[in-house]
């Protein structure tokens, strides 16, 4: 199922149709995997790619394999497997094999095809850490569901239903393990595994005037919470907003994007990262200010990664409608680029 990488195999005709959608660090640190349009995983070394003698060569893939038979759309690392979804099966694999360029699939999860009997496409994957397990692995998807599966066991041990539309993006939250979801319906719901038969809260942000942009719609294609749990911030047709986990009624603070849909953000220490529909990521203070840009590769960002694994080797990854994912040593500025 997988092959190595050989760079005479490179076709620049693909290269100029490639978005690499989802990227993720190995637990370790030293690795990158990013998954493209074309089912395909790459995998970087980090560590070589950073090395003072570092060339175009070490900004190239060691391994690339075939994973899905359709797009990538998320990746998810736990201390043992690479988690890859898309268009089918969420599929899991051992990072020591991926590493060792023999990846193979470890174990695939199913999702239920219902009336149509096709697969409904994963956009989403959250997992929660355990120090009793492996954790639950959830996947949000087109069937406007989301499921969540004992990596352990594999059994599916929750399903939240209540979304009217598909969901783009899931987030959890670090102390209850409550998940935050976005779903085209414009809604953000948060769930508890306790009660899984309905959401426990749930806000409307294109209801606000603040943040409301009727020319671009309500769906929310971006969710995440900071460190302490205080904070949700979300965005998508609706402005990027700010909202205080205790009071969803209103958002805190509205970041002025007038001509950017937002499809990631995460927080870093005491700033907002958010990247988009136009090639330039954005750092915001919690103010709402705008406090630096910083022009990137791909044209549309799908995803921004922050290497937490490796202090010596703590870089931003920058991703999306590209063969290129940007790495940055100093947030502010492209310091080179990986080639897919």
């Amino acid at each position: 199922m997988s092959t190595a990488a050989k760079l005479e195999d490179v076709d620049p005709r693909s290269q100029l149709h490639t978005t690499v959608y989802a990227v993720s660090f190995s637990p370790c640190g030293q690795y990158l995997a990013a998954g493209n349009n074309f089912g395909k995983i790459a995998l970087y070394s980090i560590s070589s790619a950073l090395s003072d003698d570092a060339t175009s060569e070490n900004w190239r893939p060691f391994y690339v394999f075939k994973a899905h038979d359709g797009p990538i759309y998320s990746l998810e690392s736990t201390d043992i497997f690479l988690v890859t979804a898309g268009t089918s099966d969420v599929l899991g694999w051992r990072w020591k094999e991926v590493i060792d360029k023999a990846a193979k699939v470890a174990w695939s999860l199913s999702i239920p095809r219902g009336d149509s009997f096709e697969c409904p496409e994963t956009n989403a994957l959250a997992v929660t850490k355990s120090t009793v397990n492996q954790g639950v692995i959830y996947a949000g998807c087109g069937d406007n569901t989301i499921y969540g599966w004992e990596l352990e066991t594999g059994n599916c041990v929750t399903v939240f239903k209540g979304h009217k539309d598909y969901i783009h993006c899931l987030s959890l939250k670090h102390s209850s393990g409550e998940l935050i979801s976005g779903s085209e319906d414009g809604t953000v719901r948060i769930w508890d595994q306790r009660t899984p038969e309905e959401h426990v809260q749930m806000f409307e942000p294109h209801k606000h005037e603040s943040v409301s942009r009727p020319k671009y719609g309500s769906w929310i294609s971006c969710v995440t919470t900071d460190p302490g749990d205080d904070w949700i911030t979300c965005g998508g047709g609706p402005s990027l907003s700010l909202w205080h986990t205790r009071s969803l009624t209103a958002p805190a603070t509205t970041f002025a994007t007038p001509d950017v849909c937002p499809f990631s953000i995460l927080f870093h220490e005491d700033i907002l990262l958010s990247g988009g529909s136009k090639p330039r990521l954005l750092h915001w203070d919690l103010n709402g200010t705008l406090a630096a840009q910083v022009p990137v590769s791909p044209t549309c960002i799908y995803d921004i990664k922050v290497n937490s694994a490796s202090d010596q080797n703590q870089v931003l990854v920058i991703a999306g409608s590209s063969h290129k994912i940007d790495v940055c040593t100093n947030f502010r500025y492209k310091a080179f680029s990986l080639t897919f």
